[in-house]
């Protein structure tokens, strides 16, 4: 078989961060320029629009690493487990 006509595998070698940390460090950024953190977390969430999330510490550049389900996920499994 051709080598071109194979499927390779590709993993991306970087910084494995949690949903978690993700969301904590957005939070502390958001807070730390003024914006209600809540209130932008929540419209990048129900719209995808990253402009909701400042650019401050890389913030922005850290929420679009994962896809919204999964940040959607981690804060719903924090939830029921506080509960």
């Amino acid at each position: 078989m051709d080598r071109m006509e194979e499927t390779m595998m590709f993993k991306a070698v970087g910084e494995d961060v949690s949903a978690h940390d993700i969301l904590q460090k957005v939070y502390a950024a958001l807070q730390e320029k003024g914006y209600d953190p809540i209130n932008q977390m929540v419209g990048y969430l129900m719209s995808g629009d990253p402009v909701y999330i400042t650019s401050h510490n890389q913030a922005r550049a850290m929420i679009r690493k994962l896809e919204r389900f999964e940040l959607i996920e981690e804060l719903v499994r924090t939830y029921l487990q506080a509960k």
